[in-house]
């Protein structure tokens, strides 16, 4: 899903700059005020596991590329602003150091991976898993399914942002002049190679990550020991 320069126009690419840069500034002021010193180390292997993960590209028909990212496992895990700052740190690196996703195009690759990502990861497993006990299969089951959902939703993403160049962007005889292909083809052509491939992926890793730290350290998980305390407390008030 690394989008390379010259495929998205100036109207999409600055709007999502715009949009991109306020995230980032909340998201670091939300993490230096809320990031506990056990997690730093767990935010930097974060960034590292999502940049590695992501340099196994797989080349999609019509500009971009497929791969697993890791979001939803870290937004799971850290939590979902943690997981906007460690995978735009990952996408960053990857542009500036691989050329993988353009330079104009970082806000709109992270507000794909790191944005949607995790948010959606995120929530998608704290409402399957409910009140589900940490040890229990059904908070395997939410994390492989906020992996999967977690990354169509991104892919789709992608896809209506290539579709709508051609809308947005023409020359005075009517030829796009960035993404030549309409919402009709971008949108299959990314949701369909991740629904079947990339995402099925994507959820594997998640689960796998998951089970291991449900058997090492289930306080890990994020907001999980804040709200065992919080039970504790409304069950000695009852009592």
């Amino acid at each position: 899903m690394h989008i390379p320069d010259g495929y998205l126009g100036p109207y999409t690419y600055i709007a999502l700059w715009i949009i991109m840069i306020p995230i980032w500034y909340y998201a670091g002021n939300k993490l230096g005020r809320e990031l506990k010193s056990r997690q730093v180390p767990l935010l930097a292997l974060a960034a590292a596991f999502s940049f590695v993960i992501m340099m196994f590209n797989v080349p999609i028909p019509g500009g971009s590329t497929g791969h697993a990212v890791g979001a939803a496992i870290i937004g799971i895990v850290l939590g979902p602003w943690a997981g906007v700052i460690a995978i735009s740190v990952a996408l960053v690196l990857q542009a500036l150091m691989f050329g993988d996703g353009g330079i104009t195009a970082i806000a709109a690759n992270c507000f794909n991976m790191a944005v949607i990502m995790p948010f959606s990861g995120y929530y998608i497993y704290k409402f399957i898993s409910g009140s589900a006990p940490l040890a229990s299969s059904r908070r395997i089951i939410a994390a492989a399914v906020a992996g999967y959902v977690s990354l169509a939703l991104a892919a789709t993403s992608t896809g209506i942002m290539f579709g709508i160049q051609p809308l947005l962007h023409k020359s005075a005889e009517g030829v796009p002049l960035y993404m030549p292909y309409s919402l009709n083809i971008t949108v299959p052509a990314m949701l369909l190679e991740h629904i079947f491939g990339f995402s099925i992926l994507e959820a594997v890793i998640t689960a796998l990550i998951f089970v291991y730290i449900q058997k090492t350290d289930s306080s890990l998980l994020y907001g999980e020991k804040e709200m065992a305390i919080e039970r504790k407390r409304k069950k000695g008030t009852t009592a």
